[in-house]
């Protein structure tokens, strides 16, 4: 590997305004999580090492203060937590969370660091309400962690079959016959106008193979289209997994399709 990228972000804040700041970056993680159904991770407080404070920048003080701000966000929160000593950055403690994957081990996504150290390493500093200078904390954020593994972990946890939001390709049409693919490709165009992602699968195969082979590419809806549906401005609905949805009107498919995508939304969000 040459490189990676984290969705690394960085939150200036008064010392009152940590535990506020800190929960509401707890609330993103659990966006991201609940919409992707990553149930099976733990929240982890990494602190310092008691035993070994060279490899720690910063005054104790400091460091009491930011381990402190974390356990008392995670309390109010009511996060089940687990302590790990050593597993801090060298500028400040952190709380981590460890996504198990399909094989059962451990990886740090998510994670949140409380930093009072390098705010004074660079000499910040802010004007309070006293008008007196203060010296702000960093709030290290980066709610998917590194993007890479975030994408492999998601593509192993859903073995490819991705929510409807969020697959590449949403529908792909299949006309039984050649003499259906401009009836197909006037879908595709309609379907566009809705930013539903569709392509033709116009291939001079027999449908049943065409449907078998999207389905191994995980496509979450089929939409099989002949001469009574190309009369009709209708389509054939297949549900990735072989669930016969019926024959419906293209534009009700379309609408069904919105109001799919904005109840996952909305539950990932509750």
């Amino acid at each position: 590997m040459r490189g990676f990228t984290q969705d690394d972000a960085h939150i200036f804040c008064t010392p009152d305004q940590v535990k506020g700041e800190f929960l509401k970056v707890v609330d993103i993680i659990f966006i991201i999580f609940k919409a992707l159904n990553f149930e099976n991770f733990e929240a982890q407080i990494s602190l310092r090492d008691p035993n070994d404070r060279d490899k720690y920048i910063g005054s104790d003080e400091n460091w009491e203060k930011a381990e402190r701000a974390i356990i008392e966000a995670c309390e109010e929160k009511g996060l089940k937590t687990k302590i790990e000593l050593g597993e801090a950055a060298f500028y400040g403690p952190k709380l981590d969370f460890m996504v198990k994957d399909a094989l059962g081990r451990r990886w740090q996504l998510g994670t949140i660091q409380v930093d009072y150290n390098l705010p004074e390493r660079f000499e910040l500093e802010y004007t309070g309400a006293d008008n007196q200078k203060h010296r702000p904390v960093m709030i290290h954020r980066a709610p998917f962690g590194s993007m890479e593994r975030f994408v492999a972990l998601l593509i192993e946890h859903t073995a490819g079959k991705f929510p409807l939001w969020l697959a590449p390709t949403q529908a792909v049409v299949l006309p039984v016959s050649e003499k259906f693919n401009d009836y197909a490709y006037n879908i595709v165009k309609e379907l566009k106008k809705f930013d539903i992602r569709a392509e033709v699968d116009d291939r001079n195969e027999k449908v049943g193979r065409k449907i078998r082979d999207n389905e191994l590419k995980r496509i979450p809806y089929l939409l099989i289209v002949g001469e009574k549906e190309a009369e009709n401005e209708e389509v054939s609905v297949r549900k990735q997994g072989g669930e016969d949805k019926g024959i419906v009107k293209l534009h009700t498919f379309a609408e069904n399709i919105l109001h799919e995508q904005k109840e996952m939304m909305n539950a990932g969000r509750g």
